[in-house]
């Protein structure tokens, strides 16, 4: 029975036992995908577009899921130059030059084509169509089955009782099925004729002319009256009246089109129709590129790796591998498990849940190399607790996680230390490849494993289930399973981890920050709820106002949230200048409304921005009083991995979203205070540490010297800069030097500059150029960091943490350059981060050892703040400044500034 497929517009008929091919061109469907998704939206970190690859990869595992092919290829084109182009050179001449930001794609296209096994086709002298033809006849001839996925309608011609094409009506998510039938339905002509058809009518798209006053009807009708194109020549003088006249005057033209529409059958070609049959994925391969790429989409990657040929032997693999002697414990039986394992490391893996300051662990699975077990927290006895307990405590028994700050943090809920922990999968992955977007243990696994994970239906029959139901000695497996899969990944990154030299940065700085940021995380910081209701208000009021404003300044109500509207107002009726041309109109982000209010006098860009900006503090200060738990405070969540320089973030709530320098900002931090119990709130950081690692690194006596001047190092660098004594650096050229600064800190060009200080690019470079006159260690340090990176592949912090940037070979100068600006970043900013975590576990070290009741609570912008218990002020200050300023002997030395206060804008210094 014939059944509809999910991504066609027509049925699909029923598989067939006979070998099926599947053919795609490349180009056009890479194309197509360019398209239909914004590029704006499908672009990495490193500023390359990845639109038509995503688009064309989520095409091809729609298909590769409803038609199951047997055999598959894909063909692209070499160039324009092919022998048609040789026959007629203006061929194809009309087309526009191909974007920058599709031409990057293609090769990239390729690189997941490969990982996937599927045979690429790019013949010099011959388009895509001529390869897919090639392929088509041969694989006909053979009695296979026939698929062309292709948005060239000269693939018509190839249809068959054993071709079809795959025809996409919109984007790449729909697919017609031209059949003989359909071929017939919507042009009233057979396979065979199309090409006599698609001549006569003429194609703007290649360039090829058409009759005057002949269109698709006309065509059609003389191709069904004559026969064929060969007939209608040999009779065109029947061809009456105006269309006859002008048929007989380009005829010739006419019978160069039929020429190069005619599909070339006979490439001679690398490999045979035979020879396409599938083979599994290196998925090993096809992970990295997926990451590179930063497509995370799970979906995306579970259709595509539904699709491989090895997924049914992977999953037998797995069945056969990973916990097979699981067990689900009985109460009583946990004690002696754990005294058998006690020396050797256990892999770790939970169901757990934190919500509002409150966390539950609801199963753990523990797994050796040789069994693995199962057991409920809530239903265990006092024993089976006790000895779980103590396990997990013990330094001295080798424990293996993943994401182990969010286990440290749950278990801490109930009273469980962890201690002992060997390696963290999570930690590990982003210590080897810290660009990747997903650590992931499901990622994880299939990239370094090689295997995925089973799901829990896939895993039952593996386990004693005693009197547990069905339900849940699935999901018992599969948890086994994850805790096996970690304890796994352990024994896999305990080797890659020194290749990387990154042991030492585990062991030393990444687990015992972990450790950290699971108490700060469980301590949370206290809220004012009412002052942040107060604030939400003040919010709501500021953006109806704005909208107000909005509204009286064109004289009409619109909808300040649509581009479309905004569009129309700003570029329709006000006739604004145009900005930067997207797919969907003129842009109209912040830095679009920026530039215009800097054109024009007209005060709707200003009142966008500030409608833009007091929604967002709107939405900031509604997500904290959404965020204050039962206990009265404010428990973020920090994560080590999502930065690739190594700097901490937060989520849930995201307390970086707090602006630190405006009066908006400052009423919002008002919001965090200090808790009961504790008598303050001190805040500490760094100045200027970036600045005094690039110092540090560079070498520059000048620039070292201006540090420890003591002066201000602006006013100071300043001076040198624009040559004047320091009482003659007024506010501008300050402000300019800050900039400056801070920007060769974070790879700035001259061009980024400019925009900065809103100066001409030529004023920035000379200013640079001036500056590295002045201070020439760090232009000179700053080459070499870049020349060093791109010879070895990566750069390194002062504590060996490594950023690996391919890109710095790229043919593509937009990735290039942007692989640049980032190892010039990384070493600085990642060095900063390095030293600011040191610091972190320095003072909570001293906390403890010097017997205080003092905690530290955030780590924001590199500040950390820290909750003072009552007469313990004097002690955490002096405290806090001795091991921040001794965590890393920089040339340039540390300068810590600290301050107190009831709540955390008083607190600042």
């Amino acid at each position: 029975m014939a059944e509809k497929a999910s991504n066609t517009s027509t049925v699909r008929p029923e598989r067939s036992d006979r070998p099926r091919l599947l053919l795609l061109d490349g180009h056009s469907l890479a194309y197509r995908a360019f398209y239909a998704l914004p590029v704006e939206n499908f672009t990495t970190a490193t500023g390359q577009p990845t639109n038509a690859i995503y688009g064309f990869m989520s095409m091809l595992a729609n298909t590769l899921r409803d038609e199951k092919p047997t055999h598959l290829a894909v063909a692209f084109d070499v160039s324009r130059k092919t022998w048609r182009f040789d026959e007629y050179p203006e061929y194809k001449a009309t087309r526009s030059k191909t974007p920058d930001e599709f031409r990057s794609q293609v090769e990239l296209i390729g690189e997941l084509l490969d990982a996937m096994a599927v045979p690429r086709f790019a013949v010099d002298g011959f388009e895509a169509d001529d390869v897919i033809a090639t392929l088509a006849t041969q694989a006909e001839r053979l009695g296979y089955e026939v698929l062309i996925v292709t948005g060239d309608r000269d693939a018509f011609q190839l249809v068959s009782d054993q071709v079809t094409v795959l025809y996409p009506t919109r984007g790449v998510s729909e697919l017609t099925r031209f059949t003989p039938a359909k071929v017939v339905e919507k042009y009233g002509l057979t396979p065979r004729q199309y090409p006599d058809f698609a001549a006569l009518r003429g194609d703007p798209s290649d360039n090829l002319p058409g009759i005057p006053g002949v269109g698709e009807k006309t065509a059609a009708k003389w191709i069904s009256q004559f026969g064929s194109f060969a007939e209608l020549c040999e009779r065109v003088e029947e061809v009456k009246g105006k269309v006859g006249e002008n048929l007989r005057a380009h005829l010739d033209a006419v019978k160069l089109n039929r020429r190069l529409t005619e599909l070339d059958r006979g490439v001679a070609l690398s490999a045979t129709a035979e020879q396409l049959g599938r083979e599994p994925y290196d998925r090993t391969a096809l992970v990295g590129v997926l990451d590179v790429l930063e497509f995370h989409n799970p979906n995306l990657r579970e259709r595509l790796f539904a699709a491989d040929p090895g997924a049914a032997e992977e999953a037998a693999v797995i069945a056969e591998g990973v916990a097979v002697d699981g067990t689900v414990l009985a109460p009583g039986e946990l004690p002696e498990w754990l005294a058998g394992h006690a020396a050797r490391p256990l892999g770790l893996a939970s169901v757990d849940s934190w919500e509002l300051g409150g966390g539950s662990v609801t199963a753990v699975a523990l797994a050796s190399a040789e069994d693995a077990v199962w057991f409920d927290p809530a239903r265990v006895d006092e024993a089976d607790e006790k000895a779980f307990a103590s396990w997990l405590a013990d330094k001295d028994a080798p424990k293996v996680l993943h994401n182990a700050k969010n286990v440290m943090r749950v278990f801490g809920e109930h009273g469980w230390r962890v201690d002992g922990i060997e390696m963290c999968t999570a930690l590990a992955a982003y210590l080897i490849k810290p660009g990747r977007r997903s650590f992931a243990l499901d990622v994880l696994s299939v990239e370094y494993l090689g295997r995925e994970l089973a799901p829990a239906a896939d895993a039952e029959g593996q386990l004693a289930f005693g009197e547990e139901d069905e339900g849940e000695g699935a999901a018992a497996a599969s948890l086994m399973t994850q805790a096996r899969t970690v304890l796994d990944l352990g024994e896999v990154f305990a080797g890659r981890l020194p290749e990387v030299g990154a042991m030492e940065l585990l062991h030393d700085v990444e687990l015992p920050t972990s450790s950290l940021l699971a108490r700060m995380e469980r301590a949370g910081i206290a809220a004012d709820r009412a002052h942040l209701e107060g604030l939400t208000q003040q919010f709501a009021a500021a953006v109806a106002h704005a909208v107000s404003e909005a509204h009286a300044s064109v004289g009409h109500e619109f909808n300040l949230g649509s581009p479309k509207q905004l569009q129309e107002v700003l570029f329709g009726e006000l006739a604004l200048p145009r900005t930067k041309k997207t797919k969907t109109g003129y842009t109209t982000d912040a830095d679009a409304l920026a530039w215009l209010a800097g054109q024009t006098d007209h005060e709707l860009p200003v009142i966008m921005l500030r409608h833009r900006e007091q929604a967002k503090l709107r939405a900031t200060v509604e997500g904290l009083v959404k965020s204050i738990a039962p206990d009265g405070r404010i428990h973020t969540s920090f994560s080590q991995t999502v930065a690739a320089t190594g700097r901490l973030s937060s989520t849930d709530p995201n307390l970086q979203n707090v602006p630190v320098r405006t009066d908006e900002g400052r009423a919002i931090r008002r919001g965090f205070v200090v808790g009961a119990g504790y008598e303050s709130l001190l805040t500490a950081d760094y100045s200027q540490i970036e600045l005094r690692v690039m110092a540090h690194l560079s070498e520059d006596e000048g620039l070292i010297a201006a540090f420890t001047s003591g002066e201000d190092l602006h006013t100071t660098v300043g001076s040198q800069v624009f040559s004047v004594a320091r009482d003659q650096v007024d506010p501008e050229m300050r402000r300019k030097i800050k900039a400056m600064s801070y920007g060769l800190a974070y790879g700035l060009s001259a061009f980024g500059l400019s925009q900065q200080l809103g100066i001409e690019a030529g004023e920035a470079r000379a200013l640079m150029e001036t500056y590295f006159e002045r201070f020439g260690g760090v232009r000179d340090y700053l080459r070499r960091a870049v020349e060093e990176a791109r010879g070895i592949g990566y750069t390194e912090t002062l504590l060996g943490r490594r950023r690996y940037l391919p890109d710095l070979t790229s043919d593509n100068r937009q990735r290039r350059e942007m692989a640049e600006r980032m190892a010039l970043n990384a070493p600085i900013q990642g060095s900063a981060a390095d030293i600011v975590k040191i610091a972190m576990l320095r003072v909570d070290e001293a906390l403890v050892r010097e017997g205080l009741t003092s905690r530290m609570l955030l780590q924001v912008h590199d500040e950390i703040v820290l909750e003072v218990a009552p007469g313990e002020r004097e002690k955490v200050e002096q405290l806090v400044r001795r091991e921040m300023s001794g965590a890393y002997p920089l040339r340039a030395p540390l300068d810590v500034s600290v301050g107190v206060g009831s709540d955390w804008e008083s607190a600042a210094h």
